[in-house]
């Protein structure tokens, strides 16, 4: 469960998007699909990690495609630095001390890699396994993993994640975890479900709070109260809902809900799919997350014995990292490990192999699709191979990984380019090798297909795969991969996810499995001998028979095809009611009565507030603990020939990160929908000499990568937005020089004239859209209720919101018809960009990198042109301000109401921050989430624009969530805070604004603090603001968002049925948009 709190104008934290296609299920997670500018946020979303094969494990980071508007930004965890305790392995006596707690020593080795000495431990009574890695990263890691196998699609797994964080043994309130989320300064807090385990993670760099949350943490997976809690399994899980006995029978569910939305959205039902029909046989052919259509079938009983079955010591792996004392670590576990006695659980859990297929099968599946959409373009189509039957060795693994890279990696890849280039449809699907389960599998397909050209998207793919395993691959691929992947592992940027996470979820792939725990820590012998089997033998002796024997003549293939089907979310619906309509009928009088007070009881515990004795067994710092000043950032202002540039000294390994802005308000208001597409355009067009291909591939050999994106924000006290192009790159401070002359020729010398390429580009950024608008709707509803409230989101919502998906609907016609007056208006947008005038550069690296590269940087400015400024544009908004449904195929909603407070005359305070997010932690949590059945609720406040906005996630309800929002000022009235309660969300506000960042992340937050004019001065004053929080603080607040009740507008991206029903309570309440 990951929380998602953002107080960016202070932080300036940004956030990181990454693709998600797997089925790893999570508690909480990042709210915002959709750009927005730096916010106070409160949430409780939901996460989707992809698999990622060794590689991508091996890289440390979730790789971010960039997106506009936020790219390469990152949700930032948060932080408070302590001093580190200084580590202490096996050499120092720690041995002896392990010995006594109760652990047997099985192996000690140096990880150079990531200079850590990493210990694995077996506690002796228990047989417990613990991996204690030390090092002298502040930002601690704890980690404890199940195996978890379910047998059916109930969701059992999934469920138990989110129920034992609902109360334990020693912590005995509703939910440890959301006063976790309060107070505490961790930089990561999460649980995660996959197919066939469950991880509880946790990070922070205060080892006071740190400790706290192992405690809490420990004691829930341990002794939960949800095994004698029949309410909690109701709550998170499922029930049978009914107010009164004259009213429908509904279920309700925060995992039911949930699942109902990933089981509206079609890239996901292919991923389920696919997964179920690879390994028909063994647990992964059952959904750990829960089908809603077996959900109901789960019993209690059932729930209570996989908590006893599986969440026990025997079955744990135990994962620490960080500069604490490892011998705390084994003080701690001890204490509880010793309370168990050995169980037979790891047997019981082990994964069994899925056979190998002795031919290939073919499944035909339906998902639901909008009644306005052109159906005939619509089928998707995914070729899924099980690679082994059983786990691959180590340099198989590697090299394949390597392999797929080559194929896929970017968009010069050629497995990537010709499918895309074939025109048979709009985007891949399918995530190429993903190897985080027993068994690797290989998947690619493309969607946005005609039914008549299924057949030809498989002999494509089958064909190019021949093709390429015949050819070979060219040396300048094999060196941009190999370069691409050799930059990464060195950079080891994991954004804002604690390094020592990504280690542990690299370990635990192996690990999990009985497999050798250390292996996945260690690449550097292994790429060696890879570049040297590739120098001796060339890359088609390598990859070919890779292709060869695990794609080409491997029976085990699984070819997925999905229909569009216009009635499938009616049916589904109907489907729901005829089964609801068949238990009610089934229940006397008696019985009826019954449930409605067994639904009211269940809502009372809901909304009824923790004692304040309970509370407080949730430990917690002080104020004491918490810094006054707020993190500083090293920043020299200075020009060169007349343009600022920003330098921050940071170590960066030797890596220098650059950032190079361009003012983009000159730009005519026409042209804004197109600068996504533009900036695409500028990496994946060719120039006079090279082609894209080439192109891609020299960026690849010589720099870390390059993106260039747009960034729009409000600025408090301003009509006019901060608007600007950004040109993002990174490379060795040695090869300065070739980062800076590469982005030269990507702004000037890219011909902006392939009609084809860009025809992909409007497809694919159309299919991107309309999986946003199904998967992410809150975002959607975000932008779009920022476009009606300021010109800052106005402009965003044309780049990235509805008024962007009817742009690319129209410009898809387009593009064949007038070509000529398109690519006319992207040289109009690189004139309007391109000048000196205007233009900003940021650099973050060591003194003598930033020295070293100074004259790289002169140069490049002199290349461009010397304009004369060209006058700023005032850009008009002109979406209608009304309230608004955006119907779409789905079986849950997302629901958004704001206001722009500043005009009630609210002035800003940094308690505002404390506020917001105790809003969303208490408020909006109980009533949206828990006993409203979402599975998030959330609020936001634009400190920059003043929009006090609130949205919910896969939200069974509408009207009935307005009512909530629309309740908050008379909730903050009536709170009745005391001093700890206070103190919690001054601490926890604090930790949020006190993001933990790598240096990259930090010189690019000191970058977006320039450019929207907050000055050191002002964070001061906001965290003293913050810090002196009172009571009174939260009364006058009431006032300022009373305005969101009055006066604020409604968008709701929701169901047909729901819209129809709610303008039918409400006549005309929403205005109705199909855009689908």
């Amino acid at each position: 469960m990951e929380r998602a709190v953002f107080l960016r104008s202070l932080s300036s934290s940004t956030k990181l998007l990454f693709r998600s296609t797997t089925t790893v299920t999570a508690r909480l997670s990042p709210p915002l699909a959709s750009p927005r500018s730096h916010r106070a946020f409160s949430s409780s979303a939901p996460l989707r990690r992809r698999r990622r094969h060794l590689l991508r494990r091996w890289a440390a980071a979730p790789a971010p495609s960039p997106l506009p508007k936020r790219p390469f930004s990152s949700l930032s965890p948060r932080a408070v630095s302590t001093s580190p305790v200084p580590s202490s392995s096996g050499t120092d006596g720690s041995h002896d001390i392990a010995e006594s707690l109760g652990f047997e020593k099985i192996s000690e080795q140096v990880i150079n890699e990531c200079k850590s000495t990493a210990v694995l431990y077996k506690h002796k009574k228990t047989g417990a396994e613990v991996m204690s890695v030390s090092n002298d990263d502040e930002n601690k890691v704890f980690g404890i993993v199940f195996r978890t196998p379910p047998k059916d699609s109930t969701g059992i797994p999934h469920i138990l994640e989110h129920s034992v964080l609902c109360g334990s043994r020693k912590y005995p309130l509703k939910e440890p975890f959301v006063e976790l989320l309060k107070g505490s300064l961790n930089t990561f807090l999460n649980a995660f479900t996959y197919p066939d385990r469950t991880c509880y993670p946790v990070a922070s760099t205060n080892t006071k709070d740190f400790y706290n949350l192992v405690d809490v943490y420990l004691d829930a997976v341990f002794f939960p109260k949800c095994v004698e809690d029949y309410q909690t399994f109701q709550q998170e899980g499922w029930h049978y809902e009914l107010n009164n006995p004259e009213e429908e029978i509904s279920f309700k569910g925060v995992v039911f809900n949930e699942m109902k939305g990933v089981y509206s959205q079609p890239d996901n039902i292919l991923g389920r799919v696919s997964q179920q029909a690879l390994y028909p046989d063994n647990t992964y052919g059952v959904d750990s997350g829960g089908d809603p259509k077996v959900i109901p079938k789960l019993t209690y009983e059932e729930f209570k014995d996989f908590h006893r079955k599986y969440y026990h010591p025997s079955n744990a792996r135990i994962w620490f990292y960080g500069d604490d004392d490892p011998n705390e670590r084994l003080r701690i576990l001890s204490a509880y490990l010793d309370l168990f006695d050995a169980s037979s659980s790891r047997n019981e859990s082990k994964v069994e192999p899925q056979k190998l297929f002795s031919e290939p099968v073919r499944i035909v599946e339906n998902y639901p699709a909008g009644e306005a959409e052109d159906l005939k373009k619509k089928h998707m189509v995914c070729l899924n191979w099980l690679l082994s039957d059983k786990p691959l060795d180590l340099e198989t693994e590697l090299t394949f990984g390597f392999l797929d890279h080559l194929m896929l990696g970017t968009p010069a890849s050629p497995l990537r380019r010709i499918i895309l280039e074939s025109g048979l449809g709009d985007a891949i699907v399918g995530g190429g090798m993903e190897d985080e389960l027993l068994q690797p599998q290989f998947s690619l397909g493309l969607k946005g297909v005609s039914e008549d050209d299924i057949h030809k998207v498989e002999e494509l793919i089958m064909s190019t795969l021949k093709k390429l395993a015949e050819d070979g691959f060219d040396d300048e691929a094999v060196e941009a991969s190999m370069n691409t992947i050799e930059f990464s592992l060195r950079e080891n940027n994991t954004g804002s996810f604690p390094r020592g996470l990504s280690l542990m979820l690299r370990s635990i792939g192996k690990w999990i499995y009985d497999m050798d725990p250390f292996e996945p820590l260690k690449y550097e012998k292994p790429i060696q001998s890879l570049k040297a089997r590739i120098a001796e033998e060339g890359a088609k002796a390598v990859f070919s028979p890779l292709i060869e024997k695990y794609i080409l003549n491997n029976p085990h293939r699984v070819t997925v095809q999905m229909q569009p089907d216009p009635d499938k979310a009616s049916h589904d619906e109907m489907s729901e009611r005829q089964t609801l309509e068949k238990v009610k009928a089934s229940m006397t009088e008696e019985d009826l009565a019954e449930l409605a007070r067994a639904t009211q009881e269940l809502r009372l515990k809901q909304e009824t507030p923790d004692p304040p004795e309970a509370l407080k067994s949730v430990p917690s710092l002080s104020l004491q603990d918490i810094p006054r000043q707020p993190i500083h950032v090293p920043i020299e202002i200075g020009d060169i020939d007349g343009v600022k540039v920003l330098k921050h000294d940071l170590f960066t390994n030797d890596v220098l990160y650059s950032e190079v802005v361009f003012d983009m308000r000159s730009l005519k208001q026409e042209l804004l929908p197109l600068v996504p597409l533009f900036c695409q355009s500028l990496l994946e067009m060719g120039t006079k000499d090279l082609d894209f291909v080439q192109l891609n591939q020299l960026i690849g050999r010589k720099t870390g990568g390059i993106s260039v994106y747009p960034f729009t924000s409000p600025v408090r006290g301003k009509t006019d937005p901060c608007s600007n192009i950004i040109v993002r790159g990174k490379a060795m401070a040695g090869r300065a020089e070739d980062l800076f002359n590469l982005m030269n020729c990507i702004l000037q010398d890219v011909q902006l004239t392939d009609q084809q390429r860009f025809k992909q580009f409007v497809n694919q950024s159309k299919a991107r859209m309309e999986s946003r608008l199904r998967g992410s709707g809150h975002g959607i509803a975000a932008a779009r209720m920022d476009a009606k409230l300021n010109i800052a989101g106005w402009v965003s919502e044309q780049m990235g919101g509805i008024s962007y998906l009817e742009f690319l609907q129209n410009l898809e016609k387009k593009v064949e018809k007038d070509w000529d007056s398109i690519s006319s208006s992207l040289e109009e947008i690189r004139k309007s960009l391109l000048s000196r005038k205007g233009c900003l550069v940021n650099m973050t690296a060591d003194g003598k990198n930033l020295e070293a590269s100074t004259k790289f940087v002169a140069k490049f400015l002199d290349s461009l042109p010397n304009s004369p400024a060209t006058e700023m544009t005032s850009w008009q908004a002109h979406v209608s301000p009304g309230n608004e449904a955006i119907v779409i195929p789905t079986q849950v909603n997302y629901v958004g109401k704001a206001a722009n407070i500043y005009e009630t005359g609210y002035q800003l305070n940094g308690s505002a921050y404390v506020i917001s997010k105790y809003i969303g932690n208490t408020w909006l949590w109980d009533r949206v989430r828990v006993s409203g059945g979402a599975y998030g609720g959330f609020c936001d406040f634009d400190t920059h624009s003043g929009v006090f906005s609130y949205l919910s996630y896969r939200d069974p309800n509408l009207l009935k969530t307005l009512e909530v929002y629309d309740g908050t000022a008379k909730f903050l009235r009536e709170l009745d805070l005391d001093d700890d309660t206070l103190t919690k969300s001054i601490i926890g506000t604090i930790g949020d604004v006190d993001s933990y960042q790598l240096p990259d992340a930090k010189g690019y937050s000191s970058l977006l603090r320039y450019l929207l004019g907050i000055t050191e001065e002002e964070r001061q004053k906001r965290r003293e603001e913050i810090l002196s929080t009172s009571v009174k603080d939260f009364k006058e607040f009431a006032n300022a968002i009373e305005a969101v009740k009055d006066k604020g507008v409604v968008v709701a991206v929701a169901s047909p049925d729901d819209v129809a029903a709610a303008n039918e309570e409400l006549p005309e309440f929403f205005q109705v948009k199909n855009v689908l």
